[in-house]
């Protein structure tokens, strides 16, 4: 009776839970990456084998996140595998134009049912006045992020910048490898391909960065993260009129880095364990409060999205209206804020978020050259002094910004603004640092860390890579035991799961 038990206990451990996706930062998942990594290196120098252990454990950690919504995922791979072929192969343009808008139909209606239904059909009977029930439907985890995978290979096939892979199985793991599936970056496939056919090589650089972005990725998603979110930031926003304006700007600046080191802490992660299977995925973030402007802003955050919207959406709709000059920009930038405000979420809050980027930066566009004259005027172009307030400006307007991104309710939006404005009492502040120092210390921690010079962290990341393997392991262990004490409840699921 005792081997059945044990043998349902490990069942009712590898098996998906709903509500309970696998995470990076859990105790399984580790468990699980150590044996995969040992079955992988052992064919590493066989190019099917590797292919094949690399898409079932992919698939495997997909259906611990998502369950029986993988099935979703194959489709998509099954879709843009063999209309990226079709195009390839037809020398008609109008056909190639035909495939490419079949392709874009199929894909943006399975992301659109699962993601946009409900919203669209609230919509229509809001307009109507009648009541709604929503539908019992589920959000696939990281829809999202694969289906704009996915569109990168047949945008990059139809413009002749890419020829498709003959390879099903090569594509497959492109679409499905697991450090990015769920949360991106959202790799180019061209990048990603020619790496497969590679015999996987960790060079000691490589195990260096690798080692130093998991124990960073760590740290970031969970006690800069997961800690402030638990211990004060929830509080703050879900009753803003408990507390006075000094807190809920405290809160503001908290949920600022807090998003932040979720995401990008992901990213970390997931580009520290791909260097670990002989991978190089790209960057995501590069320091995004220390932009100078919201166009600079965007060149530093979701870098991978970002330069989606920028290649697929804003140039091919600003050269359709290049003969609008100004006016085409901004038509070109407004449709791509609503996108991307749309993309990250089906709520009026994600629109207008988008929209809000998309009205600064056209107003930005305008300002451009009279605020340059008056920079020079006044003899602070180019200077650390202009720098300084442009960073601390551009800070608070994407700060502020983020009210809308977390906060569905515009009363809610409403009542943290009348704080900060109308309720603020300054003395607070020196209160608040007194009754909760770990957690004014983490938010500290956070923004300087973040604000390190160039140098510095260049300077952390050899001296990780010139430890021995034992010391690195060392390293890893500790972070991960420290970790585990800033544990107070269960992991929360990274931000950028719902996208």
């Amino acid at each position: 009776m005792l081997p059945n038990i044990k043998i349902e206990n490990i069942w009712n451990l590898l098996k998906y839970k709903p509500g309970d996706p696998l995470l990076f930062n859990t105790s399984l998942f580790l468990i699980l990456f150590f044996f995969f990594l040992i079955v992988y290196n052992l064919f590493k120098n066989n190019k099917p084998a590797r292919v094949l252990s690399l898409i079932v454990f992919s698939f495997y950690f997909y259906y611990l996140s998502a369950g029986y919504f993988t099935v979703i995922l194959i489709v998509s791979a099954v879709i843009n595998f063999f209309f990226g072929r079709w195009i390839s192969s037809t020398e008609s343009f109008p056909k190639k134009r035909v495939f490419l808008v079949l392709t874009l139909i199929l894909n943006l209606a399975l992301l659109g049912y699962f993601k946009y239904t409900n919203f669209l059909l609230q919509a229509i009977s809001d307009l109507r006045g009648t009541e709604f029930n929503p539908l019992q439907i589920f959000l696939p985890i990281g829809i999202s992020f694969y289906t704009f995978k996915a569109l990168t290979y047949i945008f990059d096939i139809y413009y002749d910048t890419l020829k498709p892979t003959k390879n099903f199985l090569d594509f497959v793991l492109y679409l499905s490898f697991f450090p990015n599936v769920l949360m991106g970056p959202i790799d180019r496939a061209a990048d990603f391909l020619q790496q497969i056919n590679k015999e996987p090589i960790i060079s000691k650089d490589d195990l260096g960065r690798a080692t130093f972005l998991i124990c960073l990725g760590l740290l970031k998603t969970v006690i800069l993260s997961s800690y402030l979110e638990d211990n004060f930031i929830g509080r703050i926003f879900e009753f803003p009129l408990r507390y006075t304006g000094v807190e809920n700007l405290f809160a503001i600046y908290a949920y600022a880095i807090r998003l932040y080191c979720d995401f990008s802490g992901y990213t970390d992660l997931a580009i520290g364990i791909s260097l670990f299977l002989g991978f190089k995925i790209m960057d995501n973030f590069n320091s995004p409060f220390k932009a100078t402007s919201i166009a600079d802003f965007w060149r530093r955050w979701h870098i991978s999205f970002s330069k989606w919207l920028l290649d697929y959406l804003f140039k091919p709709v600003q050269i359709s209206l290049r003969s609008w000059r100004n006016l085409g920009n901004v038509i070109a930038l407004l449709v791509t804020f609503f996108v991307c405000g749309l993309w990250h979420g089906a709520g009026w809050n994600f629109i207008l978020w988008g929209l809000y980027f998309g009205v600064l930066m056209s107003i930005a566009l305008f300002l451009q050259k009279p605020k340059e004259k008056l920079y020079k005027a006044l003899k602070i172009h180019n200077t650390k002094f202009l720098r300084f307030f442009q960073i601390i400006i551009t800070f608070h307007f994407i700060a502020f910004s983020f009210l809308l991104f977390r906060l569905n309710d515009l009363q809610i939006v409403k009542d943290m603004l009348s704080q900060i404005f109308e309720f603020f009492h300054g003395e607070v502040a020196l209160q608040f640092v007194e009754k909760m120092p770990l957690i004014f210390g983490l938010i500290i921690i956070g923004f300087v860390s973040h604000f390190f010079p160039v140098k510095i962290e260049a300077a952390i990341k050899r001296s990780v890579t010139a430890l021995p393997l034992a010391g690195k392991i060392i390293l890893l262990a500790f972070v991960i035991w420290l970790v585990a004490q800033f544990k107070s409840a269960d992991i929360q699921p990274f931000i950028y799961f719902q996208f």
